[in-house]
């Protein structure tokens, strides 16, 4: 796992940070370090919102993400501000619900996840964050599913 820089990025209440606060917090009790800092646009609902979580085994020089292993993209303007600056052979979760278009890169694993159908089939719309946070986990290995 060594260090893993991400970023959550979507609309306010997509439950973007609260994905981000869930995996940093899941991490602490897994004995790991963590960060967790969120960036809210004007908006309060609505507006953009992301955050970076930074999972790491050895000590966290810096809570700023710039260059993220892993985007999580719940909406298409996040998608479209983060992708390109994801490092090669990283990850990008796309919220395939919301955002139709198709990443143009060959150099990092993009993961569709069609959150809002997955949330709805399990009796709650509310839940696509949390659905999008278990496809991060398991598709990573970033930690243990059962945490």
């Amino acid at each position: 796992m060594a260090y893993t820089e991400i970023i959550f990025s979507g609309f306010g209440g997509q439950g973007v940070m609260a994905m981000g606060q869930t995996l940093a917090e899941t991490g602490m009790r897994e004995g790991l370090n963590v960060s967790w800092l969120p960036s809210y646009g004007p908006e309060m609902r609505g507006g953009t919102a992301n955050c970076s979580v930074v999972v790491a085994d050895s000590e966290i020089i810096s809570p700023t993400v710039s260059e993220p292993t892993v985007l999580v993209a719940m909406n298409q303007p996040s998608l479209a501000k983060f992708a390109d600056n994801v490092r090669p052979g990283g990850h990008i979760f796309v919220n395939s619900t919301v955002v139709d278009e198709k990443v143009e890169r060959d150099d990092v694993t993009v993961h569709y996840v069609d959150c809002g159908k997955i949330a709805a089939d399990l009796g709650n719309h509310r839940v696509a964050n949390m659905v999008m946070l278990g496809a991060v986990v398991g598709a990573t290995k970033l930690m243990d599913l059962k945490a």
